[in-house]
Formats: C-alpha cells, sequence, structure tokens
C-alpha cells in the first residue's frame, strides 16, 4: 500500500539561519516578520508585523532582526533530502519548506511503522529542527494532514475523504480566487466541496483545482521526479550556544559522521577525505581535513581520526556551528572479510597508519613502497605517498625481502655450496629478471636460500659474469 510522510518544517526561514533559544531572533521578509522564535513571540512579536512594531515590543530587550535567505532555506531542504536517502530512496523536495518520502515500500525495514517515525523525530530533533507532519496515501493529502493535530484524522486506518474532510478551504492557498468564492457561498471546509458533484465543482472552480483534489484522493496520477543524491554531501549541526571546549564537538560530530556513511553505504560510495566546517560566534569559517589512507564509509574509523584533529585544535573564538563536507566520492569497494569468524580478524594497517598520520602529521610516517621497475635496487623505495596503501602495489613485491643490501655482496663458493655465515641451502626458484638493456645489459636468477638455523636470504647468480650475489635478508 503506498503511504506518503510529508515532513513540513515550517520554521526552516528562521532555523536555517538561528536555531538559539537563547534571545529573541526575528526573521524578515520586505520588511514584515516572517518568523519568530519562542523567545521573540513571549514578547508579543507575531509575524506580519514591521520592524517599528518589533523594536517598540521588545524595548531593552536585545532582539535579533535577520532578512530571509531563500538559498540557505534550499541548502537546509537539500541536505535534510540527503539525510532523508537513508529512510527511503522514493522522496522529493515539495514547495519551499516541505519533504514528502514515500515509507510504505520501507515499512518492513524499520519493522513497523511506529518504529520509522521514532527514528524520523529522533534524527530531526537531534539536529533541532521543528516539524509538523503528514501520513496518506498521497503526497498532496500528507500535506494537507500536516496542518491538523485532531487525532482522528491522523488515523490512517479511515477513508480518506473522512479525514480531509474537518479541514478549512484556506489551505488551498494555490487557489486564492476560487476559495473566495467558495466561502462567500457557505462552503469552510474540504467536506463541504468533496460533497459537491464533481460536474459541479469543475465548472465553478476550474481544471487546475479539480485536478489538485483529485490527485489529493488518489483518483489521478500525482508524478514527482525523485530526489537523486548528488556528487557531494553535506550536511551541519548548529549547537544554539556557543561552544568552547573542543570535546564539546565530538557529539555533534558523530552525529554528522553516522549521517554521512549512511549516505555512502546507500549510494554505494565511499570517500577517503572529509572537510570539517567550524562556525564561530563571529560567523568566521575555519575548515580542518581528515584524511584517511583508504576509501571506506566506516563513521568509527572517521569518529576516531576526527576526534585527534579537533584535540590539536585551538579554539580562538566560540563555535556555533560544525558542518561536514565531503566532496571526493568515489564509487565503493568490497571489503574481503572472513565469514565465519570477523571477529578475530585484526585492525588494518591502514586505520594504524591513519591514526599516526593524523597524530604526528603527513610527514611523519615513511613507507617502503614499489615502483614500476623491474631491477630490485629499483622497484623498492620509501616515502610518505598515501598511494603507497593502493593494494595493487604490495603484490609486485610478494617475494622480495623486506631489507636489500645497498648492494649486492658477492657469495664464496666453495665445493658447489654457498657460503654466507656458514653453508645456504636454494630453497625456491629461480626467478630470472633481465633488465636495462639499452645501458648496461642485466640477466639474473633469483632464488631463496635458507642457512642451518632457518634465516632466509635473496640470492642470485648472474647469468652474464656467472658469479654468486646475495642482495636481500627476509625478515
Amino acid at each position: 500500500m503506498s503511504l506518503w510522510l510529508c515532513l513540513r518544517f515550517e520554521q526552516l526561514p528562521l532555523q536555517c539561519l538561528n536555531r538559539s533559544e537563547e534571545q529573541p531572533v526575528v526573521v524578515l521578509a520586505r520588511q514584515r516578520v516572517l518568523r519568530t522564535n519562542d523567545c521573540a513571540a513571549a514578547l508579543g512579536i507575531r509575524e506580519g508585523m514591521g520592524g517599528a512594531t518589533v523594536r517598540a515590543l521588545a524595548g531593552d530587550d536585545p532582539v535579533v532582526l535577520l532578512e530571509r535567505d531563500e538559498n540557505a532555506e534550499q541548502r537546509c531542504l537539500q541536505q535534510l533530502c540527503c539525510w532523508a536517502y537513508s529512510i527511503t530512496p522514493s522522496l522529493h523536495a515539495w514547495r519551499e519548506d516541505c519533504l514528502q518520502l514515500e515509507i510504505g515500500g520501507c515499512l518492513g525495514l524499520f519493522q513497523g511503522l511506529e518504529a520509522l517515525l521514532a527514528e524520523v523525530a529522533d534524527a530531526l530533533g537531534s539536529r533541532g529542527y521543528r516539524v509538523r507532519r503528514g501520513l496518506a496515501p498521497t503526497p498532496k493529502s500528507a500535506w494537507l494532514l500536516s496542518f491538523t493535530d485532531d487525532q482522528r484524522a491522523a488515523d490512517i486506518h479511515l477513508p480518506l475523504p473522512e479525514r480531509l474532510a474537518p479541514l478549512p478551504l484556506k489551505l488551498l492557498d494555490d487557489f486564492p480566487d476560487k476559495v473566495d468564492s467558495l466561502r462567500r457561498a457557505g462552503l469552510h471546509t474540504l467536506g463541504d466541496i468533496l460533497a459537491l458533484p464533481p460536474p459541479a465543482l469543475g465548472r465553478r472552480c476550474g481544471r487546475a483545482f479539480t485536478h489538485f483534489l483529485q490527485q489529493a484522493l488518489g483518483q489521478r496520477e500525482d508524478l514527482q521526479a525523485d530526489y537523486q543524491p548528488p556528487a557531494t554531501f553535506s550536511d551541519e549541526y548548529w549547537f544554539g550556544y556557543e561552544v568552547k571546549a573542543n570535546h564539546e564537538l565530538l557529539p555533534a560530530a558523530k552525529l554528522l559522521l553516522q549521517s554521512l556513511c549512511r549516505f555512502l553505504r546507500n549510494t554505494q560510495l565511499q570517500t577517503g577525505e572529509i572537510t570539517w566546517q567550524l562556525t564561530g560566534i563571529d560567523r568566521q569559517l575555519r575548515e580542518v581535513p581528515v584524511r584517511s589512507a583508504g576509501s571506506h564509509s566506516d563513521w568509527k574509523s572517521w569518529y576516531q581520526l576526527t576526534r585527534i584533529r579537533f584535540e590539536q585544535l585551538q579554539l580562538t573564538s566560540g563555535v556555533e556551528g560544525l558542518a561536514l563536507i565531503g566532496r571526493q566520492l568515489q564509487p565503493g569497494q568490497l571489503d574481503n572479510i572472513d565469514l565465519f569468524t570477523p571477529g578475530s580478524q585484526r585492525e588494518p594497517l591502514a586505520a594504524l597508519l591513519d591514526r599516526l598520520r593524523s597524530r604526528l602529521g603527513l610527514q611523519a610516517v615513511e613507507k617502503v613502497g614499489c615502483r614500476d621497475e623491474h631491477l630490485p635496487e629499483y622497484a623498492l623505495h620509501v616515502d610518505t605517498d598515501e598511494a603507497a596503501d593502493e593494494p595493487g602495489h604490495a603484490a609486485a613485491c610478494a617475494q622480495r625481502p623486506f631489507w636489500l643490501l645497498p648492494q649486492p655482496r658477492p657469495l664464496r663458493q666453495q665445493r658447489g655450496q654457498l657460503h654466507w655465515n656458514g653453508a645456504l641451502e636454494l630453497i625456491y626458484g629461480p626467478e630470472r629478471i633481465e633488465d636495462n638493456w639499452w645501458q648496461e645489459a642485466v640477466s639474473r636468477d633469483y632464488y631463496i636460500a635458507a642457512d642451518q638455523r632457518g634465516r632466509h636470504y635473496w640470492v642470485f647468480r648472474d647469468r652474464l659474469t656467472r658469479r654468486w650475489y646475495i642482495h636481500g635478508v627476509f625478515a
């Protein structure tokens, strides 16, 4: 069964700019009050008042006056879409302050409607958003029902016309002339016009009006393009107070990282770098990048690296908001894990390197890596390049010792037996390497040799000089 959840953010013009409840905040549009917070409402400030009236009512109380920012509202709505994509893939933004979510197909995932609604309420409450919701079989009827608190209208088991009937006609604000005409005729609720014969209503109010009602009742298709996830991720958290201690940033960081990683898993993406933006009380932005040796979508790993970076921050001013941005998203790669004993697996080396780099700096950690060279003395190198972490590089060095001598050293040969601090026995090989023919030709047969104590060495026979050398020692 189709079931739509409408989330209407009636305070979005205010909450996209300021979510503080510590002082009166008013949003103005064309010098008229558009939205107020509870502190401003307690002073008697109401929507539609002029700026001069607001100042008179405030008296000596400081009031924050903000101009409406429609671009900020749309950014918040897009961030909410990113979050809602973790609930259902069938959703779209509607009007200027609503999300429409088709949740009928995902009730089993959340084990019922009540659990899904609790998940939505917790997520939006932790972000500081006030929301009105409506549930109905169609998106337009869900939007209409978001304007009432009547428990009978919220009962999804009742027939839809019966739930819509008590709603006032003024909600149909897309058709103000038609609504005025109906009210003059003594029709004030949706129930009044739904009782009229459809042909008579169509002749009186026109095709657009009747199409809207038919879509609300499910009698006509209401096709909307589904939301498509962006190529980047962005989400933010406003504290509502001044944060002065580094550790107070961590709960918000955890929430944002969980939101990011849900988005990455739902879109089958990964990232190897995230950026934190700290918004100060003075509205100054400070960016804090966090990098990982490999791309993944594990919020716990990102949280551990973020905590290390935040410990190193020196907050020169209070922080009001925290934003998380992921710009470098790429298709995810499946991890190889033990199907039967995943708990016994050790921490990946990349996670240790990430922590060391975050705490000590990128240049403080050096690694042995491989180049695309045939000669061993040129293939191994030490650097700080994170590209050495890529999986394809290690396989080229699978039969290479960790320690190569600065220069190959001659081996003593006695009665056909090789000696290096004792007799050696060849146990693996040969592996032929030929290269550098354009300068000074090299042709070698490499072997792994063992001494009587079980230590392993990398030795080769120079096919041009017919002499034996030791080139490396295995750990």
